[in-house]
């Protein structure tokens, strides 16, 4: 690993009193290598063979790779993750790596592509000031190189775990390895850290309640999901701190789990915002059902 990632220094330049945020979801893409139990693993010797429907005639489902823009007021644009690089398009082992794109199966068309999606708006991928990273695996990050003048947000704990992993752990490092302004967050010592709402551990990311990233590990070990201030309510993005509904509803544990404990200790947060906060629009990580039901835009 060449890159050198900083300490963030918070609140980042650009809040503003009261001020809310306008949020567009974007599919960039599709895996098609997946299988019901990757997302409700029963566990078991067999439990990769049947999450990536090798064995078992589970049907496989296609999966949606989201990106999020983020248009506040003063800080200006903002994404949450990447989504998947106009490559992917074209030959996905380059960008996936031969493991992950034999088991992920992606698929797209290079205008999903955020970078695309954002030229179609009339806006240029350098215009994106600020980037915040759920976490590093490799359908989250595959798009990060697209996006060389933007400041990265993601935690101290998520590149511990990104630079010492590897494909079999959901990451690529020259997804990521580049000298880019990348900022970590120490969420476990920082003196930002404050609670909010449900989740003991979150951080203000323009000082001006409009958008927080609050600590929810266990999928990966630093992950993170994003609380945006809507006009008159909340938005939750729970990344793949819970990848559907049913994870939501029915505390559902993936194949693919970095720590089971913190994982269902940040699941039961997510689940507590959820009852307090019914008016809050909460998009799980992963879910076609929500996808293909979310409004262009959301003021």
């Amino acid at each position: 690993m060449h890159a050198e990632p900083q300490p963030a220094h918070l609140p980042l330049a650009g809040g503003r009193e009261g001020a809310t945020v306008r949020l567009r979801p974007f599919d960039t893409g599709t895996l098609k290598g997946l299988t019901r139990e990757f997302f409700d693993s029963k566990g078991g010797r067999m439990a990769q063979a049947r999450a990536f429907g090798m064995v078992g005639g589970g049907q496989r489902i296609d999966t949606p790779v989201p990106a999020f823009l983020v248009e506040h007021p003063a800080a200006g644009l903002i994404l949450v993750d990447t989504g998947l690089h106009p490559s992917v398009a074209v030959d996905p082992k380059q960008n996936f790596g031969r493991m992950n794109a034999w088991a992920l199966k992606p698929d797209m068309t290079q205008e999903q592509a955020i970078s695309f999606r954002l030229r179609a708006m009339g806006i240029e991928p350098s215009a994106v000031r600020t980037i915040l990273m759920t976490h590093l695996h490799v359908d989250h990050a595959s798009a990060m190189s697209e996006f060389p003048a933007a400041t990265f947000l993601f935690s101290a704990a998520e590149w511990t775990a990104a630079s010492e992993g590897g494909p079999r752990d959901g990451y690529i490092q020259r997804q990521y390895d580049h000298a880019f302004d990348y900022r970590t967050v120490d969420f476990e010592g920082g003196s930002y850290v404050d609670s909010f709402a449900t989740f003991g551990r979150a951080i203000d990311v323009f000082g001006d309640g409009s958008v927080r990233c609050v600590y929810t590990p266990g999928h990966s070990l630093g992950h993170m999901s994003v609380v945006l201030r809507l006009s008159g309510r909340e938005a939750l993005l729970c990344g793949d701190a819970a990848y559907t509904r049913s994870t939501l509803a029915n505390g559902d544990v993936p194949y693919q789990c970095a720590d089971e404990h913190l994982y269902h200790r940040s699941l039961r947060e997510l689940q507590i915002y959820e009852d307090q906060t019914p008016d809050a629009l909460i998009i799980p990580g992963h879910d076609q059902e929500t996808f293909a039901a979310l409004d262009e835009v959301y003021e």
